[in-house]
C-alpha cells in the first residue's frame, strides 16, 4: 500500500524533522512531577503564549527558570540553533544505525552491541541504564530486561520505535515486530507494549487517512486486554463523547494516578489525546500533547514524528524546521552534527532497498 497523498521521501523527512520539533517543544519542562499540565500552562499564560503555536516563551519568572530543564536556553524560541542532544533523538539515529549495520534480521543481542558500541552509558536512563549494566556484566537477553530493573514498564522502549515504523510504511504488523525485538533488552509487559503500539502507529499513518484510522490499525498489535490498550481506547471513547480536551486528560490521569509520570501508560493517554485533539494539524498536535505535561519531551517527539509522517515535511510550519538548522546534535558515536535531512535519505534508502 503506498503512503496517502503525498511522496515518501517527503513523510520520511516529516516524521524525523516532526520528532526533532516535539522533542525540542517538550524538553525544557520535561520533568512530570514538577511540571503538571496546570503549571505549564500557567507558564504560557504568563508569557502571553497561549494557545501554543511556537516553541516554549523564555521563562517570565526566576522559580520558573529554576524548575526548567539545564538545556532550557538551547530550546526556547529565539535561542535554537540546530537541536539539542536528547534520547529521544539519539535512540532513533541508534535505531537507524542498527539497521544499516544489521539489516532488518538484526537480533535482540545486535541490538545489545550496538549500544555497547555506540552509545555512552551515562546517557542512558531508568532501563536502558539496568539493561546496558547488565549487559556490561555479562547477561543476555531476556534477563538484561528483567534482573535488577524496576523500570521494565517504563516509557524508555517506545521512544526507541520511531525507526521501525518509518522503514515499514503502511505495513504496522512488520514494525511492531522490529520494535518488540528491540524492546525486549530492557523492557517487559506494557513497556514492550507501547514500543509495539507506537512502531505501528507511526507505520499506519503513512496510509491511515486520518489520525484515528492511525490509532485504530496501531491498537491491533498488541494485547486487546493490556492495560496500554485499555487506556488508548479509553481516550478514543472519551474524544467520541466530544469532552474537551482538558476533561479527557483530567478522567484519563485519574485512572491512572499512581504509575509516576514516565510510565508508558499514561504517557500513551497523553499522546493519544494529543493526536486526536489536535487532528491532523502540526501545530495543534504537539502543542497539545506537551501541555498535556508527563514526559513532555517523549510525548512531544512520538506526536511530533506521527503528525509529521501523516502531513508530510513540506506541510509543518517553518517556525518549527528552520531553528533546527537541519542539524542534530547527537551522543551516539560517530553521528554528532549530522543532517536531519541526511538520515531521512538513509532512513529512504533502507525502505527502497528492502522493497528492491
Amino acid at each position: 500500500m503506498t503512503p496517502v497523498g503525498t511522496d515518501l521521501a517527503d513523510r520520511v523527512l516529516g516524521g524525523w524533522l516532526g520528532r526533532i520539533a516535539g522533542n525540542m517543544l517538550g524538553k525544557p519542562v520535561e520533568r512530570g512531577d514538577v511540571w503538571t499540565r496546570e503549571r505549564i500552562d500557567r507558564y504560557l499564560r504568563q508569557a502571553s503564549a497561549l494557545p501554543l503555536t511556537d516553541y516554549l516563551p523564555e521563562p517570565a519568572t526566576d522559580s520558573d527558570a529554576l524548575d526548567l530543564r539545564p538545556e532550557w536556553r538551547q530550546c526556547v524560541r529565539g535561542r535554537i540553533h540546530g537541536s539539542c542532544r536528547d534520547d529521544d533523538v539519539d535512540y532513533a539515529v541508534l535505531g537507524l544505525d542498527l539497521l544499516e549495520t544489521h539489516g532488518f534480521g538484526f537480533s535482540t543481542e545486535q541490538v545489545g552491541d550496538q549500544w555497547l558500541l555506540r552509545l555512552p552509558y551515562l546517557q542512558t536512563f531508568t532501563a536502558e541504564r539496568a539493561a546496558y549494566r547488565n549487559l556490561a556484566g555479562g547477561l543476555k537477553p531476556p534477563l538484561t530486561a528483567t534482573y535488577d530493573n524496576p523500570y521494565q514498564e517504563w516509557i524508555g522502549a517506545l521512544i526507541r520505535a520511531d525507526v521501525y515504523g518509518w522503514t515499514c510504511p503502511g505495513v504496522p504488523r512488520r514494525a511492531a515486530s522490529l520494535a518488540r525485538r528491540d524492546a525486549v533488552l530492557s523492557h517487559t509487559g506494557n513497556g514492550v507494549y507501547g514500543a509495539m503500539w507506537a512502531a505501528a502507529l507511526i507505520s499506519a499513518a503513512f496510509t491511515a487517512p486520518t489520525v484515528r484510522h492511525a490509532l485504530d490499525t496501531a491498537l491491533t498489535v498488541i494485547p486487546a486486554s493490556s492495560r496500554l490498550a485499555r487506556t488508548v481506547r479509553r481516550v478514543i471513547s472519551l474524544h467520541e463523547t466530544r469532552l474537551s480536551w482538558e476533561e479527557t486528560l483530567d478522567a484519563v490521569s485519574g485512572e491512572t494516578a499512581g504509575l509516576g509520570w514516565i510510565h508508558t501508560v499514561p504517557n500513551a493517554g497523553v499522546l493519544t489525546a494529543g493526536l486526536l485533539y489536535g487532528d491532523g494539524d502540526f501545530t495543534r498536535t504537539i502543542a497539545l500533547t506537551v501541555r498535556g505535561g508527563l514526559d513532555t519531551d517523549s510525548n512531544g517527539a512520538t506526536a511530533g514524528s506521527v503528525a509529521g509522517v501523516l502531513t508530510g515535511a513540506e506541510a509543518i510550519p517553518a517556525r518549527w524546521k528552520d531553528p533546527l538548522e537541519d542539524t542534530v546534535r547527537s551522543a551516539v558515536f560517530g553521528f554528532d552534527g549530522v543532517r536531519i535531512s541526511e538520515l531521512a535519505e538513509r532512513t529512504l534508502r533502507l525502505v527502497e532497498a528492502e522493497a528492491a
